[in-house]
């Protein structure tokens, strides 16, 4: 085997999708100078609109709180969702494009066996879309602790937020990236695979956060009289039956275990796809 080719397969893979991974650091940077903005000039205007009219019952500042917080909610929305333009683009051009072309087959005759053409095809961009997603999480979360008093409408347990502030937006990014390129082995059609990838990716996110509740035990309060929780805390059920008050909920210090619980997960499902992945490179190169 050609040491050249193989040093030279890292720049090929940089040369093919400069474009796509600039893309990509435009919009972290995007992203992150936003919420720079948000905090630095948003959130200071916002304090100064409060404290000017702290003495009138209705004030412009309650506006200015709304526009904050949904602002807040867009951005984490943004980050969270990343990892669908991940495996729209792993699926579609990374691995897709170069085997319904031919250029696979044509690489792995130049003295580069297919699982180092696939190895190299997915580390440079694992690298990338890990960077790129810890810097989003360590700028939303900054943002979040700095303008977290005026955020009246946005918790922690909505389901783009809890992405976006941990690991969870690194680990559906790396998950995108290989089911991308597991979508793109098995039917080798550049936009069939796109669209299989985007939908396995949203079914993944969908069933995990219908069912993120249940991922770690919650905490239950019952009494004879009605039962008020923190404002900071999920209500997962409450009611009331034969023996009073109840009320199911996660507070806000659950925040970490449900989030490394859910981590645990995707990165498991990550390893698993590359897996097979592959598996499915070495038949069909057989």
């Amino acid at each position: 085997m050609s040491s050249a080719a193989l040093q030279g397969l890292p720049r090929t893979v940089l040369r093919l999708h400069r474009t796509a991974l600039l893309v990509w650091a435009a919009a972290v940077a995007g992203l992150t100078g936003w919420l720079v903005y948000l905090n630095e000039v948003t959130a200071a205007a916002t304090r100064r609109a409060e404290r000017a009219c702290a003495h009138t019952d209705v004030c412009i500042d309650s506006f200015d709180r709304f526009d904050y917080g949904t602002t807040v909610g867009w951005i984490g929305t943004l980050i969270c969702y990343t990892f669908l333009a991940v495996a729209a683009f792993a699926g579609g051009a990374l691995v897709g494009r170069e085997l319904e072309s031919g250029t696979a087959r044509l690489a792995w005759t130049q003295g580069v066996t297919p699982v180092r053409w696939l190895t190299a095809k997915l580390a440079l961009p694992a690298v990338a879309v890990a960077a790129g997603g810890l810097t989003l999480v360590l700028a939303f979360r900054w943002g979040w602790s700095a303008g977290e008093d005026l955020i009246p409408i946005t918790h922690w347990y909505q389901s783009d937020i809890i992405v976006a502030r941990g690991p969870l937006t690194v680990a559906y990014g790396l998950c995108a990236l290989a089911v991308g390129a597991l979508a793109a082995l098995l039917l080798r059609r550049t936009l069939a695979a796109l669209g299989a990838a985007l939908a396995t990716m949203w079914l993944l996110n969908f069933l995990l956060t219908r069912y993120r509740a249940d991922l770690w035990p919650a905490v239950t309060r019952t009494s004879g009289r009605s039962i008020e929780l923190p404002d900071n805390a999920w209500r997962v059920n409450w009611g009331r039956n034969a023996d009073g008050y109840f009320a199911v909920y996660h507070p806000a210090s659950h925040f970490w275990p449900l989030q490394w619980v859910e981590t645990g997960i995707v990165l498991a499902a990550a390893a698993l796809t590359t897996a097979a992945a592959y598996a499915v490179l070495r038949r069909r190169a057989a």
